[in-house]
């Protein structure tokens, strides 16, 4: 077993792990690219997409376990917004991954990278929140709206095989108007549970390469904790900047997808 290509991992996952308490997303959208660029640039090994999609899998189950424990000790995390919400995307992406054979896949993803464009766009707008000191138990929504949304947003996910974290953010902040802490909590939650179902998938078909997904875990545990406790020291325009800036190059990157078909 090659230890720098391991060494490399634990690292990566530990910056992943960051990144995703931080910011309150899965993580996969820079897991993914860090695992299939960063091992080949340092000489240390190479793994392809399959294998990456399936480490990554875990990667994010972890990540956002460990990140909701920590923002749930801050009281960040929203039990509401994990029911309504966390049933309906897991319900929208069963029926978008079935409805997904019937639809031309360049179509869905450019659907889907525009909404990353307009949701980027609008995380720059200056937002007038409910108080930042609210308690979750005290967190007044539109449900029937937040169900609706979360519906859609695991459809598009469920058709074009990304999980939609990225999306959910801006959803929830621009049109439910829930705080950013909130907001970045609740979606590690809602998040974890279509890890979890993923991670089962990917156990069942004999798809996960242990030793380098145990790796990735031992290294994105304690990144996720202390994001998840810089983010509660972090002023929220600070992190709004930084999740829109990631979710415009998740954006521009599916459009290059689908423009160039790589």
């Amino acid at each position: 077993m090659d230890v720098p290509f391991l060494i490399t991992l634990l690292f990566l996952g530990l910056g992943g792990g960051f990144l995703s308490g931080l910011l309150g997303l899965g993580g996969a959208i820079f897991m993914i690219p860090l695992l299939l660029y960063v091992p080949p640039l340092l000489g240390v090994g190479q793994l392809d997409m399959k294998q990456v999609a399936a480490v990554s899998m875990v990667q994010v189950l972890s990540a956002s376990l460990s990140g909701v424990i920590v923002h749930n000790k801050n009281r960040f995390v929203s039990k509401s917004l994990l029911l309504y919400m966390g049933i309906a995307n897991a319900a929208g992406n069963l029926a978008g991954s079935i409805f997904s054979k019937q639809t031309k896949s360049d179509f869905l993803l450019a659907i889907f990278a525009s909404m990353a464009v307009i949701a980027a766009v609008a995380m720059f707008i200056p937002k007038r929140e409910q108080g930042e000191d609210i308690s979750p138990d005290e967190l007044v929504y539109k449900k029937p709206l937040a169900v609706g949304v979360s519906l859609l947003i695991g459809s598009f996910g469920g058709m074009v095989g990304a999980p939609g974290a990225f999306i959910y953010i801006p959803a929830m902040i621009y049109l439910l108007n829930i705080p950013t802490r909130i907001v970045i909590g609740s979606t590690l939650g809602i998040v974890l549970l279509g890890a979890i179902t993923g991670t089962i998938g990917k156990m069942a078909t004999g798809q996960i390469i242990w030793p380098y997904a145990i790796a990735l875990v031992i290294g994105t545990i304690p990144g996720a904790q202390i994001g998840g406790k810089i983010s509660k020291k972090t002023n929220t325009k600070y992190l709004r900047f930084f999740i829109a800036i990631i979710i415009a190059i998740t954006g521009l990157r599916m459009w290059y997808q689908v423009l160039t078909g790589h």
